[in-house]
């Protein structure tokens, strides 16, 4: 499996969006995708033409949500009260979705509908959605007789959103066309292009594209003469130039339309699906290449009858804000895995609980890009420790910080009451210029969603007396409960610590300090106290290695000698789990208790212990999970969770 996925993901499959000026990595990667939506119509009578879904673990045992009924209504979002032939895709900023359906009640007639439905939303759930009325639209579209089964995919030479359905005038055939989106997915722009021409000269319609190495794969039922899916290939889709493959797709000799591919998670196979409208059922195939298909019908479960619909990858968060709306299908098992905790590659995890909005706080490192390259910080909040929201970025290295314009690593943060209602957040990180010497520096705002303004210059761009290895990364920051002083900690092969002067943006630096527990500390330092012990913790080896792993020693002073027990490891792999690389953490105390939970990053999975050099070690996921202590304060080893 591990082999497969690193087929799959290679350097990672990320998502980008242009955001505050600049390509952000946003929004789940593959990795993050475990289950399966379909969206779907359930028949010809008007009641029955209108969006309904269904969900799957699998992809291919499939339970209607809502118990089958629609999950819109088709005469608030439709001109002719139905809706037919839904397609959804996942906008390239990974958290976006586009619907487009066919505006149309089949009582009215097949040749009776001009105009499609385009819809948007960020959760599956609310969806905002405008009627593009062809015929009205645009001039010269008299003998226009029917709008059918658009679709939507991202195009990537012309970075836009292209809409591609048919269309048949008159007493001509069916054909496919296409125009872009507007920039809201509100209406489409420029006039109607044909899209695909075949060289028969026949008609073609129920268009579905998908993307494989390069090349785009339109998947078409021809119309009126030998029905069926064909396929056709081209490496730029608004060339016109199609090279037709031979022989149908289907495996039946009925009638068939609606086709719709889909990619398995984690793997290398494709399912088509279609419907088999004559006889009132669905067929499922597979494939590896997009040309040789095998009928899979004995593997497929469905508690409902769908017509023409589209199936696309979920995340769990997606999964349970669509059950926490509809409800679980009866005889549906749930995802039980609460981690990673947040979707994407994210690495060097900080917690923070915020008194000014008794919110939880989250402040990873970005990660994803080649050699640890990554060049922003973001913050994710929460109410409850379980559903995390993202907020916004809070520092732009590139463009925030004169010294630094990268390798933006492992920040630290602290709240200080300034007033009755004023907080400052001090927020440290690693930085480097083009990949040089790492620094270390401070930014300060007065919220903890940010922005947070860089202090100008490095707090720390020096080796402590006697350093002359590693590098000065990782800083931590901790305020003494007893005497309410700060200290900054760092170091990269070497432990370093200091008071902080009361600004918290400048060193008492003759109060610095070497004090490297031991051969095993490498970097990730994070200080916490404890019912009168001051904690220790650290990661050891490098964050490449599947062992990369947590350890600890313990003081009765904030720079005090360090005790270190015998068993001193937190946290680290869990081959059972297939769990590599559990390193770098932080600690949360739930206030007013003493509940305590570690917040990790750990390779992600499943795959990033294959990738080549060490790959999965910039290709990371932040999880979380409860640490407990014994009686004597030792910490108990934390077994880390799926």
């Amino acid at each position: 499996m591990r082999t497969l996925c690193l087929l799959l993901v290679g350097i990672a499959l990320s998502f980008n969006s242009l955001v505050w000026g600049q390509s952000y990595k946003v929004g789940p990667e593959e990795k993050d995708f475990n289950a399966y939506l379909f969206a779907y119509f359930k028949g010809n009578e008007v009641e029955n033409e209108a969006l309904c879904y269904a969900i799957s673990t699998d992809g291919y045992n499939f339970r209607t949500l809502n118990q089958n009924r629609p999950v819109l209504d088709s005469k608030k979002i439709s001109s002719t009260g139905g809706v037919r032939d839904p397609h959804i895709l996942r906008a390239q900023d990974g958290k976006t979705f586009y619907m487009v359906m066919t505006d149309m009640t089949s009582s009215k007639g097949w040749d009776s509908n001009r105009a499609m439905v385009l819809l948007k939303s960020t959760d599956l759930v609310s969806w905002t959605s405008s009627v593009v009325n062809i015929q009205k639209k645009y001039s010269g579209q008299e003998d226009l007789k029917r709008v059918w089964a658009p679709q939507t995919i991202y195009d990537a030479q012309a970075g836009k959103y292209m809409i591609y359905w048919s269309m048949k005038h008159g007493d001509g055939v069916d054909i496919i066309y296409y125009a872009y989106a507007n920039d809201d997915f509100t209406d489409i722009v420029g006039e109607p292009t044909p899209l695909f021409l075949p060289e028969n000269g026949k008609s073609c319609i129920d268009g579905d594209i998908v993307e494989k190495n390069g090349l785009y794969h339109l998947f078409y039922k021809t119309e009126g003469h030998g029905n069926g899916i064909k396929r056709a290939i081209t490496n730029s889709l608004t060339s016109g130039k199609w090279i037709e493959q031979q022989g149908y797709k289907q495996q039946t000799t009925e009638a068939v339309e609606g086709s719709c591919i889909f990619k398995l998670n984690h793997s290398d196979t494709y399912v088509l699906l279609y419907d088999v409208y004559m006889e009132g059922s669905y067929q499922f195939c597979q494939s590896k290449d997009l040309d040789v298909f095998e009928n899979i019908d004995t593997e497929i479960s469905m508690d409902f009858h769908p017509r023409h619909g589209t199936v696309i990858p979920i995340t769990r968060w997606e999964l349970k804000a669509l059950t926490d709306k509809w409800g679980i299908p009866d005889g549906f098992d749930m995802p039980t895995a609460s981690n990673p905790i947040i979707p994407g590659f994210y690495a060097d995890p900080e917690i923070l609980y915020a008194k000014k909005d008794q919110k939880y706080y989250l402040y990873p490192t970005s990660d994803g890009f080649d050699g640890w390259g990554g060049y922003y910080f973001k913050t994710f909040s929460s109410t409850d420790l379980v559903d995390w929201k993202e907020e916004r970025v809070i520092l732009d290295l590139k463009k925030d910080v004169t010294w630094a314009n990268g390798n933006s690593w492992a920040p630290a943060i602290i709240e200080k009451k300034k007033g009755r209602n004023s907080y400052k957040y001090y927020y440290y990180y690693s930085g480097g210029m083009d990949g040089g010497t790492k620094k270390i520096g401070v930014a300060v705002a007065d919220d903890p969603k940010g922005p947070f303004v860089d202090s100008g210059k490095p707090l720390i761009d020096f080796k402590p007396e006697g350093i002359h290895r590693g590098q000065e990364i990782d800083p931590d920051v901790f305020t003494d409960p007893k005497t309410g002083k700060s200290y900054l900690y760092w170091g990269n092969g070497y432990l370093a610590a200091a008071e902080l002067q009361k600004d918290m943006v400048s060193l008492k630096k003759n109060t610095l300090k070497v004090m490297t527990p031991d051969a095993t500390f490498r970097e990730g330092i994070y200080v916490f106290y404890r019912k009168g012990l001051y904690y220790f913790l650290w990661a050891e080896d490098d964050t490449r290695s599947p062992n990369y792993k947590v350890r600890y020693g313990y003081s009765k002073s904030p720079m005090g000698e360090l005790t270190i027990p015998e068993d001193n490891i937190v946290i680290m792999r869990e081959d059972s789990k297939e769990i590599y690389g559990a390193g770098h953490n932080s600690v949360i105390q739930k206030p007013g208790t003493d509940q305590w939970y570690i917040v990790y990053h750990r390779m992600f999975k499943p795959g990033g212990v294959d990738m080549p050099n060490g790959a999965g070690g910039y290709h990371r996921e932040v999880c979380m999970d409860e640490m407990e202590f014994n009686f004597d304060g030792t910490i108990k080893r934390v077994i880390p969770s799926n």
